[in-house]
């Protein structure tokens, strides 16, 4: 699946849909101005390939902040649930390599690296979970470090009984309601 935008109007139209969402959501970037946004992504429309494909996965990708430091605007997936089409993954290549009965059909590493996106990280997925409520039915693979991954191990959360969990996964596990977030700096 191609996530780059085609011409001019579909440029257009990924670019008004992210600006509606940013306006319907004002919480989850206080402080930051769309045109601020909509001049950053004019000056980088590669980005706009990325944020395509998450809004084409379902990810529903919204500004949360800005990175000073790295001087970028963060985007992540806002979904109020794990995105629909990337659900049913294992963590990363090395877990899909070692799946040698019922394979899923992908990683969520893999997903995410060929949108041109990070896996979102445990603390990315607390602030994400400071702007709502997320993964109330569904849970999210998240970037795990490599001291857990060494061991076979990877780390997924969601949001149960008013609290955010981050929890531990063999890496080679999938399930139809644990997909992944992404996060794009731009």
């Amino acid at each position: 699946m191609s996530y780059l935008p085609a011409d001019h109007d579909e440029r257009d139209g990924v670019i008004e849909t992210l600006r509606a969402r940013f306006e319907a959501h004002p919480h989850r970037h206080a402080g930051i101005s769309w045109d601020d946004v909509a001049v950053r992504l004019t000056e980088h429309p590669e980005t706009l390939r990325a944020l395509r494909g998450m809004e084409e996965t379902g990810g529903e990708p919204d500004v949360v902040g800005y990175d000073a430091k790295a001087d970028a605007f963060l985007f992540y997936d806002c979904a109020a649930e794990t995105p629909a089409g990337r659900r049913s993954l294992c963590l990363d290549e090395e877990a899909l390599r070692s799946r040698r009965r019922n394979p899923p059909q992908g990683s969520a590493v893999g997903q995410a690296a060929s949108m041109g996106v990070e896996l979102m990280g445990e603390t990315e997925y607390r602030h994400l979970q400071s702007l709502g409520e997320f993964d109330l039915k569904t849970s999210s693979w998240l970037a795990t470090p490599a001291d857990v991954r060494a061991l076979g191990g990877a780390l997924f959360g969601d949001r149960r009984f008013g609290r955010v969990f981050v929890y531990h996964n063999g890496a080679d596990s999938y399930y139809g309601a644990r997909g992944w977030r992404g996060v794009l700096r731009v």
